[in-house]
């Protein structure tokens, strides 16, 4: 008997991703009878999972997604990771190697360019960042990528910031970290990412010129709007919705599920987005 091929996203609360529908509407496109669950993993759990899914005799697991809280806690676990990984020191995606390793792969950078690309915004000379997680960490990551220079990241605790600062020596970025209430006063950018839960209370509304001249990326999309998207769109500014992102960042996963590299286009890739998109 064949042995099901077999995938999941992780994580703590998990109820609410997308990411089931998204993958499986692109492995129907694909042809690939392949199942895609979401599975609720706490922090400190992920060792115990990985031990069960090694020792599953009957299925075949050929990879993983990974969002809050396993991004870092994944790192330990990996035999190999790309260049973004090391760089962001997060990674959202694990493949499961023929030889038994696992390889991970951080698609958040990818998926922010991808999905700013798609809005018009394809340069960044000042950025401003709020919070601090993992995913801050891949949208700095993503923001250098695109050229920046000088980001302010803001954040609820600027003495917890400290790994933002030295990834920002890494990337050769001018880091500013500065706390919530400064956001009040903020000058310009060309682009805002934030990666706080959509139902945060900011504690400080964003200035006038800082939602006037630049792009918001709130990678959160449930609920949404969120309560720092709708504020910005009540003001007049220009949002990215968070499905964006999820959608391009899920379309390198798949990339790396069907042919372990993410800059190996699908067969009819076009098509395959186009399902994708449709599924949200």
């Amino acid at each position: 008997m064949t042995m099901a091929t077999r995938l999941a996203v992780l994580g703590s609360p998990i109820e609410h991703s997308k990411s089931p529908p998204l993958h499986l509407a692109a492995y129907e496109r694909l042809g690939l009878d392949w199942r895609y669950d979401a599975i609720e993993v706490r922090s400190g759990e992920l060792a115990g999972f990985l031990g069960r899914v090694r020792a599953d005799a009957d299925a075949a697991w050929r990879g993983l997604s990974l969002t809050m809280p396993l991004k870092h806690e994944v790192l330990e676990h990996l035999d190999g990771a790309d260049r973004l990984v090391e760089l962001a020191r997060a990674a959202n995606t694990v493949r499961f190697a023929e030889d038994g390793t696992l390889q991970g792969f951080n698609t958040d950078v990818g998926g922010i360019v991808r999905a700013l690309g798609e809005a018009g915004l394809e340069r960044v000379h000042r950025g401003v960042l709020i919070g601090g997680g993992a995913t801050a960490s891949s949208a700095l990551v993503a923001m250098a990528e695109l050229g920046a220079v000088e980001v302010d990241a803001v954040v609820r605790n600027p003495d917890r910031a400290i790994g933002v600062e030295e990834l920002g020596r890494r990337l050769g970025l001018v880091v500013h970290v500065r706390p919530l209430a400064e956001l009040a006063d903020a000058a310009s950018a060309d682009l805002v990412v934030s990666t706080v839960p959509g139902g945060s209370d900011l504690g400080a509304v964003p200035s006038a010129p800082l939602t006037t001249s630049a792009l918001l990326l709130d990678v959160a999309y449930d609920p949404w709007p969120s309560r720092l998207a709708a504020g910005w769109l009540d003001r007049g500014g220009r949002v990215v919705h968070g499905v964006g992102m999820l959608l391009h960042q899920a379309l390198l996963q798949v990339r790396i599920f069907v042919s372990g590299d993410p800059f190996e286009p699908l067969p009819d890739e076009e098509a395959v987005l186009d399902v994708m998109r449709r599924s949200l």
